[in-house]
């Protein structure tokens, strides 16, 4: 079985020594994504809301890339710094799964790169 590494322009590249995503057989697996601006490798500002839409435009671009998409999700996990931030970030995370969402986990972590608020990180079947 081939074992792609994925990268794209449209998303941030990694901050450590690892892939931003891997496709496998009808697979591809996301590392986690925060709420990184691609242009600029910065966190974006709103909080938690900006930041849960910033990870998964960039998780969208990421699984296209693979060819694949949000809408081909099996399973998400999300890590939030703060679990008094879920409502806001479940709010905005509902948006982009309005059908059918993958099954998901989410955990509260002590932090995450950069600050973040968020990371989110997908594992989806390939079209």
């Amino acid at each position: 079985m081939d074992r792609i590494v994925i990268t794209t322009d449209k998303a941030p590249i990694a901050i450590g020594p690892y892939s931003v995503a891997i496709r496998t057989g009808n697979l591809v697996f996301t590392s986690g994504q925060i709420g990184l601006d691609p242009a600029t490798q910065t966190i974006v500002t709103g909080g938690v809301e900006a930041e849960t839409r910033q990870a998964l435009t960039n998780l969208k671009h990421v699984l296209a890339e693979a060819g694949s998409g949000l809408d081909r999700a099996v399973k998400t996990i999300v890590f939030l710094k703060d679990m008094a931030d879920f409502p806001a970030m479940n709010a905005v995370y509902a948006g982009f799964f309005p059908e059918n969402p993958p099954a998901r986990s989410t955990v509260a972590v002590a932090g995450l790169p950069k600050g973040a608020a968020v990371e989110i990180e997908v594992v989806a079947l390939v079209k």
